[in-house]
């Protein structure tokens, strides 16, 4: 696959960021009950979506390429430097953490679209779509929980805006560093899986389950059907 439809993928799968804010802005809801609601559905369609990264193209494609004690390595680290980024956002507080937070995941992510443009094969489409399935609830909480903390609309649009270019930024450097070795970037697939996993059980399924109801945990089960459906649709 070329360079440039790669840096389209990862742009477009950016941009389900600002969507989702933009969503948040527009869908009517007439009470704080509802809003509750919808917010844990989409951190739970969210969470789902990166389940199905996890589960069915980021492990698969690393253990095929690593033994068994590099890639359990590789897959601790992860964990472990997401828990320590975590713990340091979380002391750090305010704004920029929350952002942050924001692209904890699709950076990284968008680092591997670059290093597995290079052979052409239907994963680059199908994990570009997982990225943007995640991106999407991410963007709606994210602006959410920033309006929350009283940030400016003038201070966040901008933000969001720009937040989408780093991944055509994070794919050009996957494209021209990862995409040589399988092994490194199979062990870099493992050390993203460890962190978004996670990321999934620290925030996302605490956060959401705030909710009183059931219904929000058919999120989990949309976003991860999407996936599943995708990657038969690939193979």
């Amino acid at each position: 696959m070329s360079l440039g439809l790669t840096l389209l993928l990862a742009l477009g799968a950016g941009l389900a960021m600002p969507l989702g804010a933009l969503i948040s802005q527009i869908v009517p809801l007439r009470s704080l009950v509802q809003r509750q609601e919808l917010d844990s559905f989409v951190s739970y369609f969210g969470g789902g979506a990166l389940l199905a990264a996890i589960a069915l193209v980021l492990l698969p494609h690393g253990m095929q390429h690593v033994p068994v004690v590099p890639a359990a390595l590789a897959f601790l680290c992860g964990g472990l430097v997401f828990w320590w980024l975590d713990r340091w956002l979380a002391r750090s507080g305010g704004a920029a953490a929350l952002l942050i937070g924001m692209l904890l995941d699709f950076v990284p992510e968008s680092i591997l679209l670059g290093a597995a443009a290079i052979d052409g094969s239907g994963i680059v489409w199908l994990l570009a779509g997982m990225i943007a399935l995640q991106n999407l609830p991410e963007g709606f909480a994210s602006w959410q929980s920033l309006r929350g903390a009283k940030q400016s609309r003038r201070y966040l649009l901008p933000v969001f805006l720009l937040a989408p270019w780093l991944g055509p930024l994070a794919a050009w450097a996957g494209y021209g560093w990862l995409s040589g070795s399988p092994m490194v970037l199979g062990g870099v697939m493992l050390f993203c899986s460890g962190g978004i996993l996670y990321l999934i059980f620290d925030d996302i399924a605490p956060r959401a389950h705030l909710s009183r109801h059931d219904f929000p945990a058919l999120g989990a089960v949309s976003g991860f059907l999407l996936g599943m459906v995708g990657t038969m649709l690939i193979h």
